[in-house]
């Protein structure tokens, strides 16, 4: 057999090993299967009319901006209300996720406050708050104290005073109102009531769907997730919500690709029969997206006024009519909300982080080792120095094979995010990174057992590196090998497409 045969042979048998690596290391596969559809969801009353009927809203208005000491720091606010004497009701803006800031909710509390509800606003703590450490019950205080400071003024009615959470906002309000019965009611705009996890994996899963995503696109992304060492990701809501008795009205948009917003619903109703809260509305409105808007531009049709003739209504409208407290249009959820399978002690994000390290310490030590050692005039071998050279550009072309998977990869995975957040993209986008993160892969395995033989045949040779090149070799190699072993983890070597 011939050389070139004997390396396909051996890169086929190294292909194969890492493959079996992958299915064997890698948690079980991340496969929601399609969600059955509640018949109860499937023949919902249309929504009554009474409450999409015009809110005027062109009463004058003053606006207030103030400071607010919360736990560890101080939050900006901004105070919109009308200026008809009486009291009013108030309503407080929590964010979702993100560093938000109240101007994203100039335009709603605006309408509102010129509809009658006094409207507060404020700047999304920074102090305790990151993309890795959430704590759901210290943004809850920060919501009460907001209740406080309104319930504090003369033209608030106390009794309906209460908070408005959207996405990540929704599991924040239920612990503020589980906490405090001075917040008297709750508004929870696109409420994913399963962990956060399972709702991120889910709108992972139904972009990946309509972008015709392979499915080892899908299992890199959940596997990469399944590592990630972030303790809110498991944030169980329904406890909390199991608390709630205040009166609640719930909105959700049929066009909604961010939460499973059926067994959202499912779940949310369960846990207010077990606090034995009848008080609850919710509304499914057509059309609307996450942020009840139509296509991320106006508000879909209805909205507002929903919220406002709600919350103006209270208390009488704290409980709808008989058969109408779930209505709207009809909501169409494909697939189950199912957890990530948690990776593998060797596959957290702390231990993958070292290996990523280890690799990237093999591949800048080794030029600048060689560079240190010329300047010093110590490059000398003991025979056959006119092998080095060529086993010097194998080293370089591996290292930058794998620098360049390392880049496809995340360049692959934020193309992916930018899609979802956007809820655009073109799958001829994705097979094409695809593509290229699978080749890249195989390109790496060839050069790694292409040298290795290299290298071997020099020593057969009669060639004996110096010390420096010895620890090139091995740094370069090593680091690919772990680099490989990585990347069969996530599938990057598997039959699977």
């Amino acid at each position: 057999m011939s050389d070139r045969g004997r390396l396909s042979v051996a890169t086929g048998v190294l292909l194969g090993i890492l493959a079996t690596m992958g299915y064997v290391l890698s948690p079980p596969s991340f496969d929601p299967p399609r969600l059955g559809q509640s018949t109860s969801l499937q023949a919902l009353p249309a929504q009554p009319a009474a409450e999409r009927r015009p809110v005027p809203h062109d009463a004058a208005i003053q606006a207030e901006d103030l400071s607010v000491p919360v736990q560890g720091t101080t939050l900006t606010a901004t105070i919109r209300s009308p200026r008809t004497p009486g009291r009013h009701p108030a309503l407080v803006f929590v964010q979702g996720s993100g560093s938000g800031d109240r101007g994203e909710f100039t335009t709603q509390a605006t309408w509102l406050a010129r509809a009658g509800v006094i409207t507060m606003t404020y700047d999304k703590r920074t102090v305790g708050y990151d993309f890795r450490h959430r704590d759901f019950s210290l943004l809850a205080d920060d919501a009460l104290r907001m209740i406080e400071v309104l319930r504090q003024r003369q033209d608030v009615d106390a009794g309906r005073t209460g908070l408005w959470g959207v996405s990540e906002g929704s599991w924040v309000t239920p612990i503020a109102a589980a906490k405090s019965s001075a917040v008297a009611f709750t508004v929870m705009v696109s409420a994913p009531v399963v962990s956060p996890m399972r709702q991120v994996a889910w709108a992972l899963n139904e972009q990946l769907d309509r972008l015709h995503a392979p499915a080892g696109v899908r299992e890199l992304l959940t596997r990469a997730m399944g590592g990630v060492g972030f303790d809110f990701l498991r944030y169980d809501s329904f406890p909390v919500l199991q608390q709630v008795t205040q009166p609640m009205l719930a909105l959700y948009g049929t066009m909604d690709p961010s939460i499973p917003f059926v067994e959202s619903t499912q779940r949310l109703t369960a846990a207010l029969r077990d606090a034995r809260n009848d008080d609850y509305t919710i509304r499914f409105l057509g059309g609307a997206d996450h942020a009840m808007r139509v296509n991320g531009g106006p508000f879909a049709g209805g909205y507002l006024e929903t919220l406002a003739n709600w919350v103006l209504g209270l208390p009488a409208t704290a409980r709808p009519p008989a058969g109408a407290q779930i209505a709207g249009a009809t909501p169409v959820q494909r697939y189950a909300a199912d957890d990530v399978p948690t990776a593998p002690w060797y596959a957290r994000g702390a231990i993958l982080g070292f290996a990523l390290t280890l690799t990237a310490v093999g591949y800048v030590a080794a030029p600048v080792t060689e560079m240190v050692v010329r300047l010093r005039r110590r490059d000398a071998v003991l025979s056959r120095p006119e092998l080095w050279p060529g086993i010097r550009r194998r080293l370089r072309r591996i290292a930058w094979t794998g620098v360049g998977l390392l880049a496809a990869v995340v360049a692959f995975i934020m193309l992916i995010v930018l899609f979802s957040v956007n809820q655009a993209g073109a799958w001829p986008a994705v097979l094409a990174g695809w593509l290229v993160v699978r080749v890249l892969a195989i390109l790496m395995l060839v050069q790694e057992v292409a040298t290795v033989a290299a290298v071997a045949a020099a020593w057969r040779d009669g060639w004996k590196p110096g010390r420096w090149q010895s620890f090139a070799v091995a740094a370069v190699l090593g680091g690919t090998a772990l680099l490989m072993v990585t990347a069969a983890y996530y599938g990057l070597f598997g039959v699977s497409w």
